[in-house]
């Protein structure tokens, strides 16, 4: 008979080794989330500069006062290739998470980067429309919002996981509104959306912390590191997603026009 004290110690052994990998599984999914998150930020900066100017000699169109569009900009904002900027990172992610499972995890990782790279385009007009100071307090309100109900997902006994339906049901009513509002200009409607979209992406982020921790105990003892790989950036992407609508909402909401 196997001796009780050894089963409890080799018990212990595979529980702390999995709490270990569980928290390096974490800090993979958090760190390359603020990798893209970096990476957008930064190419809406570098996009958003090549955009405007303020010399009107050979300027494509007035925006403001002293403020003018260059032949980039207006082709990113003001001529029909607008939509394909718009819509590009939708397209992507569809895309992508569809071809993940054919992909290795450093391609992955690459193609991620990659569409980081093209949310900051799509997204480099904020710097336009809002001040860069309330675009600074509205990322730290963010940073902290998520923050918290990222840990709440994580630490919580709770099972979310009947969330999921009704905030992806949430999250394809918000496109669809979103869509429509293209047309119609409604400023009531964005504040409606705008004001849902941040409580959903809110639940969300709880959601698939949880969600990603509760894949990887249930794969942790395969030992499959390519998948564990492919998880942590999938994970990455779902919480890098819940993390810039929040701030893109919260930003339509509370942020200072120029």
């Amino acid at each position: 008979m196997a001796d009780v004290n050894t089963i409890r110690t080799g018990a212990g052994t595979r529980a702390a080794a999995i709490d270990e990998g569980l928290r390096a599984h974490m800090n993979k999914v958090y760190g390359t989330m603020s990798v893209g998150m970096l990476i957008t930020f930064a190419a809406a900066w570098a996009i958003s500069g090549l955009a405007v100017t303020t010399d009107p000699s050979g300027a494509a169109a007035q925006i403001g006062t002293d403020k003018y569009l260059t032949d980039i900009g207006y082709a990113l904002y003001a001529s029909p290739l607008k939509w394909v900027v718009m819509f590009a990172p939708l397209a992507f992610v569809f895309g992508f998470s569809a071809m993940i499972n054919k992909m290795s995890a450093a391609t992955a990782q690459t193609v991620f980067y990659a569409f980081a790279a093209v949310m900051g385009i799509s997204i480099s007009s904020i710097f336009l429309v809002f001040t860069g100071y309330s675009i600074a307090q509205v990322f730290l309100i963010t940073a902290i919002a998520f923050a918290g109900l990222s840990l709440w997902g994580y630490t919580t006994k709770k099972d979310i996981s009947g969330w999921g339906s009704f905030l992806i049901m949430g999250v394809i009513g918000l496109i669809v509104a979103s869509i429509v509002n293209i047309f119609l200009a409604s400023s009531a409607l964005m504040f409606a959306i705008s004001a849902i979209g941040v409580l959903i992406f809110a639940g969300l982020t709880a959601y698939d912390t949880q969600k990603i921790k509760t894949e990887y105990l249930a794969h942790a003892h395969h030992g499959d590191s390519e998948w564990l790989g492919k998880a942590a950036i999938m994970g990455a992407l779902n919480l890098y997603l819940d993390f810039i609508n929040m701030f893109m909402m919260l930003l339509s909401l509370f942020g200072n026009r120029e």
